[in-house]
């Protein structure tokens, strides 16, 4: 099983950044898909999900409005676009995948998103 986050990078306040997830060795399509992220001496967080079939999304509010979740269930992917970037949204952020009914999931590495002037 792999979850392979890529696009993160140093983006300027206000700015865009489009993340992405790649699943592989598991059945894509069964599972709910979420985006967490860690700032350096925070928690981890969650930031956005979405269900198995793509129909129901839902976000954190510190996000609301700005970042929009979404998937390919064919492509076996699930993409964050963040857009608005500020200051408190640099982090690691994590991809997840979880079935519904399952206390496990599995857990991408992360990638790196630095919000700077």
């Amino acid at each position: 099983v792999q979850l392979v986050e890529s696009g993160g990078g140093l983006v300027q306040p206000g700015g865009s950044l489009t993340l992405f997830c790649a699943g592989s060795g598991f059945t894509f399509h069964y599972y709910v898909m979420k985006w967490f992220r860690q700032a350096p001496g925070k928690e981890r967080e969650y930031v956005a999900g979405v269900t198995s079939d793509g129909g129901r999304k839902n976000y954190a509010e510190s996000v609301k409005g700005r970042f929009s979740i979404s998937r390919d269930n064919r492509r076996k992917t699930v993409t964050l676009q963040m857009n608005d970037l500020k200051d408190e949204d640099a982090a690691v952020y994590y991809c997840r995948a979880k079935q519904l009914t399952a206390t496990n999931g599995y857990w991408g590495r992360g990638t790196q998103v630095t919000v700077s002037s």
